[in-house]
């Protein structure tokens, strides 16, 4: 029996612009479903509100449909395109940069190896500056100087002859040997083939402005610091 062209029927009206946006949105829904785990969308948010949020284009959706017909848009779809395009290139530049490093035209550093004789000899002594007066005391000046301070001498008689010590101030977060304190820094002292020593020394500002005094013939580092409370630990 023909129900269309009978008499009396009224046929449906067109259409409108709504119920095709909810005809579309329905149909992407079931085209995402078939194609999109959302459980697994590394995209896909839960606000505290029950809402989904896009991570990718920062859009808000009230449900999963709505979300997943927004992942098969032209916006979602343009930022997956840029997002891959992105991570390609920054796997191909650091590709090239490891190539760089380790390809054939890569200098190979060969590791210093030489025999310890030992730790060499030291001393330290406490020394304080003069103390200079004001020159106008009736102004108020004060005296200046009489920072205490801190002189090291490292006796290396076996030092090579090419070969200068080196020293450098480290942090305690710097170093493996004790547990890291905050309150104590360390003056590092190394000079092949000697073993490198350390001074513990209280984690307080360093004045080293007096300078380094080496003498390639006595064999012998001097270091004069300056510091306002010299506690120190030779290590």
């Amino acid at each position: 029996m023909d129900y269309q062209n009978r008499a009396g029927n009224k046929g449906a009206g067109v259409a409108g612009t709504s119920e095709a946006n909810v005809d579309r949105r329905e149909r992407l829904r079931k085209l995402a479903l078939e194609t999109i785990d959302i459980n697994k969308d590394p995209y896909i948010l839960r606000n505290h509100l029950g809402s989904l949020e896009c991570r990718l284009c920062l859009t808000l959706h009230t449900n999963e449909g709505s979300y997943l017909a927004h992942t098969q848009g032209k916006k979602h779809q343009t930022n997956l395109a840029r997002r891959a395009a992105r991570e390609a290139a920054q796997q191909q530049t650091f590709a090239d940069a490891q190539r760089l490093i380790t390809g054939p035209n890569a200098n190979a550093v060969e590791k210093k190896r030489f025999i310890k004789i030992g730790r060499p000899g030291y001393k330290i002594t406490k020394v304080r500056e003069p103390v200079l007066s004001g020159t106008n005391e009736e102004e108020g000046e004060e005296e200046v100087g009489g920072r205490l301070g801190l002189l090291f001498q490292i006796h290396l008689p076996e030092i090579k002859g090419d070969v200068k010590p080196l020293y450098r101030f480290m942090s305690s977060f710097e170093q493996r040997v004790e547990p890291q304190n905050r309150a104590w820094q360390y003056l590092v002292v190394a000079a092949e083939p000697y073993e490198t020593i350390s001074f513990k020394l209280q984690a307080r500002e360093v004045d080293n402005s007096y300078g380094v005094v080496y003498s390639s013939m006595a064999g012998t580092l001097s270091l004069n610091i300056s510091t306002s409370l010299p506690g120190m630990m030779a290590t």
